[in-house]
Formats: structure tokens, sequence, C-alpha cells
């Protein structure tokens, strides 16, 4: 998924995480987006198409009424004028760097020239090292780095009223985490051609005014000689020796330039110039190539970790059509009004669209009168449908959970639902034996390897119900 459709399904999704009451963006909404999306790309389109898709339409009907997320989308995106800004600006300023200087004179010791030297070797031992110390670990931004990675990528405000402020909060938050890794690459691309620019600047600075006025070389030191002098040089500006064939001056020349002394500067230029093109420029346009590279291939590929609970409830639908959800009572006819508490919990966590049927409720004790042989059952997620008011026992409730937990190589998702509505009423003054009757549950649940969660299926908090099964379903074991 590249980089604009993965922003746009973090929106979407930070948009459906939050809004846990359906204010904003209600269910028919959202299975409107599924459905609509399934059709434009067709069945056999990649699940990064259907979300990248689904993600275009969520926005444009939720953005027509409020456009607050559609304005911190645009303001997380990538801005690619500041990259040419930030490295338009190094070129002035190294051409700004010569110009501050008045003298008209080029102290072969000491800054620009030699302080780019100087700097970028530092940088490169620097990165190096980092590359070492860090093998297999993920890399923290620099101070510079994190700053460009910053502005680069925007800022958001958490605008709006309500559960939107929310929304555009954990979208901001969501997206620096997912998008450290490129911005990241997009940094270093940035800063290794900023650092290229600034010595051409500083470069052509030089050249510039020697169209106009004689730069004069020279030296001064309160501690070096002069043959201390010629053997730094002969170090630092090997590189341009090689390149232009023009040798460093001997210890007796290097003498006669010492301040106040000094000579026409041109020659010591040039090997500054080959030096600087050797150490920092083709060096630096290298980084950013790789930098680059990597940041193509990372804008282009953003892993979006479709495991996800999230991303698994909208995959199942575009896969497998509308969801089926098989339903099983134990010893326990569940009455109307629990069939209508289950009716709304598979609407609001697998979609309007899900298809539920619920079995002839089984007899205590025929633990293996549920899924067997059932082919519905296949690519379908199975519910036990369980009562609390029942004392869970391992003979019976244990092992009709077992049963249906065996199969889970052919179901979509296994997990039980226990309907707590008759015997919270009956202990409401007594939470312990509530606490105490869950416990005895979720022992015997665990003992059989299948997810639990706790309803009142004639009164069900939707909300939460949804965030427990998410849980539930995103953590099954195979």
């Amino acid at each position: 998924m590249n980089e604009s459709s993965a922003l746009k399904v973090v929106a979407v999704r930070a948009l459906e995480t939050t809004d846990a009451a359906r204010a904003t963006w209600t269910d028919v909404d959202r299975a409107w987006a599924s459905r609509a999306s399934a059709q434009v790309v067709g069945a056999g389109a990649s699940p990064d198409v259907f979300l990248a898709r689904r993600a275009d339409l969520a926005l444009e009907r939720f953005g027509a009424a409020q456009p607050a997320l559609p304005r911190a989308i645009r303001a997380l995106a990538w801005r690619p004028w500041v990259g040419s800004a930030v490295v338009a600006a190094a070129f002035v300023l190294g051409v700004l760097l010569d110009q501050a200087d008045t003298t008209q004179r080029v102290n072969v010791l000491a800054p620009p020239v030699l302080g780019l030297l100087v700097w970028n070797l530092a940088v490169y031992v620097f990165i190096a090292a980092g590359y070492v110390v860090r093998y297999g670990e993920p890399a923290t931004p620099g101070f510079l780095r994190g700053i460009v990675a910053r502005v680069s990528g925007g800022r958001v405000t958490a605008r709006g009223t309500g559960g939107l402020r929310e929304t555009i909060a954990v979208f901001g938050d969501e997206w620096a985490r997912r998008a450290a890794p490129l911005y990241r690459a997009r940094a270093a691309r940035i800063l290794h051609l900023a650092a290229a620019m600034l010595a051409a600047g500083v470069l052509a600075g030089l050249y510039l005014r020697g169209l106009a006025f004689e730069y004069r070389a020279s030296w001064e030191s309160t501690f070096l000689d002069a043959p201390t002098v010629r053997s730094i040089l002969a170090v630092a500006y090997a590189p341009g020796t090689l390149l232009t064939g023009f040798p460093v001056a001997s210890v007796a020349e290097v003498a006669a330039i010492r301040a106040p002394a000094g000579e026409n500067a041109a020659r010591w230029l040039h090997l500054m110039t080959a030096t600087v093109v050797v150490l920092v420029f083709v060096p630096r346009l290298l980084l950013a190539l790789v930098a680059g590279i990597v940041e193509r291939r990372r804008a282009a590929h953003m892993p979006m970790a479709l495991d996800e609970p999230y991303f698994q409830r909208l995959l199942r639908g575009f896969r497998g059509g509308p969801a089926r959800v098989r339903v099983f009572p134990y010893s326990f006819s569940p009455p109307p009004a629990a069939i209508a508490g289950l009716e709304a919990i598979v609407a609001r966590t697998f979609g309007g669209s899900a298809a539920m049927v619920v079995a002839t409720p089984a007899a205590y004790g025929a633990d293996e009168a549920l899924a067997g042989g059932d082919e519905a059952a296949t690519g379908a997620t199975l519910v036990a449908l369980l009562s609390a008011s029942a004392t869970p026992e391992r003979e019976a409730h244990g092992a009709f959970l077992a049963a249906l937990a065996r199969e889970r190589s052919r179901a979509d998702a296994v997990f039980a639902l226990v309907d707590e509505s008759a015997w919270a009423e009956r202990w409401r003054g007594e939470p312990g034996r509530v606490a105490d009757r869950r416990s005895a549950w979720r022992q015997v649940c665990d003992e059989a390897r299948v997810p639990v969660v706790f309803v009142d299926l004639a009164n069900p908090d939707l909300a939460a119900i949804d965030a427990e099964l998410d849980a539930a379903i995103g953590n099954r074991t195979p």
C-alpha cells in the first residue's frame, strides 16, 4: 500500500476505532463503505486495494459532513517542497559563509573548507558506527533528522468537537508511529542532499568572488610550524592531489605563505574543490541516492499489519462475502430478548450483512452434538452460547467447549459467550457472586482453549463487547 493510501486507511481506522458509540460514523455507513468498495474493486482485488478504496469512499462520505478529518489528512501528507526548500537553503548558506569573510584571504588551515571536511568525515564515522551498534535493531532519528522528519511530515491539531477531537489525536499519533521508518529515510535523503549543496555553495561562493577579486592563500598558527602544517595539508588534500595532479606545496612554499605573507590562492582552491568533491559531494550524493531508494520503497509499500483485529474484521467480509456466525446454545434456550441482543452484537462486530444462525440448543451432556459433520460451519464463526446461571462443569460444559474447539481448523473463529443477564439480575446486590461465577467459567473456557466474553444479552454494552470480541478473535490460537 502506498503512502497516500496508507494515510487515509489509518485515518479511517482511527475514526472507526474511536467512535465506539457509532455517533458520527454509523454501522450503516461502515457496512456501505465495505460493500461499495468490494463492488468497485472486485473479488480478485488484493486486501490493500480493497482497504484503500474503502478509505477513499468512507472519507468522501464522512468528509462532506465533517471536514476536520480530511483537513487533518492534508496536514499530515508529505509536502515535497519542504525537502527542496531545505536543500536550496543549504546552498545559499554555503555561498553566504564565504561572503561573511571580507578579508579575501583563504586560511588553508581554517574553515569553511577544512571544517567541511572534518564535519563530513565525522558524520561518516557516526553513520558507520551506528550501523554496527544498531545492527538488527530499529534506528532512532538524530536531532537534525528528527526535526526534518517532523517538519516534512506536517503536524495536526486535534480540532473538532467531542469524539472527533479524539479521532484526530489518535490518527496523528498512529500515523507518526507507522510512518516513522519512512520519515527517517526521507529525512536522511534531505540532509545528505543539503550537506552536498552546502559544500557546493561554499565552493561556488569562493569561485564567484574569485572572478572579481584576488584571493590570497596563507596560514597562521600559535602552535604549528611549517613542516607540521605541510604534513596536515598533505593528508587533508590528498584526494584533491590525486584528482587534479596538483602537488601540495613543499615545506619551503608553506613557510613562505605564513601570514602576513601569502600567494595567489588559485591552486589551493582547485585542491580544495577536488578534495570536497571526493570526500563530501560524491559520498553525500551516494548516501542520498541510497536513502532515496529506501524512501521510495517504503513509500510504495507501507506495512499495515493486516493481522490486526480491525483489519481482519474488514477483510473477512471482503474475502468470503458476508460473515457467517453459527451460535450453539448449550443446556440453555435463549429467550427472544437474548436473541435480539445476539443479533445486535453480531451486526456490530461482523457487520450489518452478517448472517447469524442459532442452532437447536444442545442437551446437557450432549457435547458432540454441535458442529461435527455440519459443512455450514466451514469458514463460519462458531459461538458457544452459555448461561452464567449454570454452574460450569469440566465434564459437561468443558467437554462441549473442547468439541467446539476441535472445529477451529475449518472455522474462521471460535469463542464463547456467557450470558449473565439472569444471573446478574438475581445477585444484583452481591457483586462477589458474579465475580466468582465469572472466574469459574473463565477457568473452564481456558482449559478448553476457547476465548470467552461475558455479556448481558438483555441489555448488551455493544461498545465494550465489540472491543472484547476484537481481542478474543484477534488473539485466537490456531
